[in-house]
């Protein structure tokens, strides 16, 4: 049976070549922000047991998740998140850290998407996690390197602060069932204005229900913080929109500009989040490019409560961005290939060796005669072929 041993999974795709290069070359450069910035690499498990990412938590449905069960029996999953496995990891081998801890990574996410065209299975993330931190300071500096970490790779891009303390104090103040409020969630998050008021019209028209109404609409500049503070009916609900107005205005001094806007009805799809969220948008690609929150109450579930905030990358959607742009950097070519006469091949492979220490990028020849290698290279482009024999005979093939 060879029927699917030339194609890949739905969700899934080969990389070539530039493709490679171009993800290698947002990884580094990501990277390289994140280590200058005090955090620390950690690489978890592609395989985690399924109680990790246990849906009530981690707000990830079991149906997008690639499911296995390993030799005992107990299903396990390909990670379809990294925060998750993180909170894992911190609550046991970093337990005795001192606070706070900062860690990035880079790795694959898995999850299966098959309503949503054009969306990955396979996505490679990468992005920060400060654990043991909570208050302004935190956020900002958290907020702040996602902006540096765009800025290198994507500087059109317009980030959106919300905040999912609003949302849920409204919330709770509707006469609705948990799962109604996960479907105002839903609708607002696809700011589906019919869904929503289809399920509001049942509601006594209430000041909180005409929030809720209001709350996908709450999009815009500095001007949406009046407005959202004339909805607010209770402390619970303004303590949230005062807080993010001061990170705004906070940002605001870093010259975010237009690129900044308020997005109240930024309800993210994982549901550990507490507090501040944001994501970043660029024209080019339908969806978010950098998802990130709070998420104080997600290091309870592993049984070692403390504050924490973050944010991933999607880094295989920048890689796509910045190579349509031009804006990754070519792929070295090969400078010389060197052919070993009959008898002279170990002098041959010797001799490439001290090429690469000289810093030349080299091939060996595999073939039998010169002409047959002069052919080669000269089909590759390259600029320059080593006869090595008795004597290194040097040949320019272009200038």
């Amino acid at each position: 049976m060879k029927r699917y041993s030339k194609i890949t999974p739905e969700g899934t795709n080969d990389l070539l070549f530039e493709e490679c290069q171009a993800r290698r070359y947002v990884e580094k450069t990501l990277a390289d922000v994140f280590a200058a910035h005090g955090f620390h690499e950690v690489v978890t498990p592609g395989l985690e047991f399924y109680d990790v990412f246990n849906p009530s938590v981690s707000g990830i449905g079991q149906e997008v998740m690639y499911k296995m069960t390993d030799h005992h029996g107990r299903i396990v999953v390909m990670r379809p998140d990294s925060t998750m496995p993180i909170g894992r990891l911190t609550a046991t081998r970093l337990q005795n850290q001192p606070r706070p801890i900062r860690l990035f990574y880079t790795q694959p996410i898995y999850r299966s998407n098959p309503g949503l065209t054009g969306r990955s299975d396979e996505t490679v993330q990468t992005g920060i996690e400060l654990l043991g931190a909570q208050g302004k300071r935190a956020d900002l500096e958290v907020i702040a390197t996602a902006v540096e970490a765009l800025e290198k790779c994507v500087p059109d891009f317009r980030l959106e602060l919300g905040h999912a303390g609003f949302f849920r104090a409204v919330a709770a103040q509707l006469p609705v069932s948990d799962d109604v409020r996960e479907d105002l969630r839903r609708v607002i998050e696809a700011k589906d204005y019919a869904a929503l008021n289809r399920i509001l019209d049942g509601l006594e028209n209430t000041p909180s229900v005409q929030a809720m109404r209001r709350l996908p609409r709450l999009f815009g500049g500095e001007e949406v913080f009046d407005e959202a503070a004339s909805l607010c009916s209770d402390p619970a609900s303004a303590k949230p929109i005062a807080y993010l107005h001061q990170l705004y205005q906070s940002l605001s001094l870093t010259g975010l500009g237009q690129r900044m806007i308020v997005d109240l009805g930024l309800v993210q799809r994982n549901d550990y989040y507490t507090n501040i969220v944001f994501s970043a948008y660029v024209q080019e690609f339908g969806d978010a490019v950098l998802l990130g929150g709070r998420y104080d109450t997600l290091l309870d579930y592993f049984g070692l409560p403390m504050p924490a905030v973050g944010f991933a990358v999607n880094v295989d959607a920048l890689a796509k961005i910045m190579l349509r742009r031009g804006q990754i950097p070519a792929e070295p070519q090969t400078d010389i290939l060197v052919h070993g006469d009959g008898g002279f091949e170990m002098k041959a492979l010797r001799h490439v060796s001290n090429l690469v220490a000289q810093g030349f990028r080299c091939e060996t020849s595999v073939f039998e005669t010169r002409e047959q290698a002069r052919e080669y290279a000269v089909l590759r482009g390259m600029g320059r072929i080593d006869y090595v024999g008795d004597t290194v005979e040097t040949k320019v093939l272009k200038d």
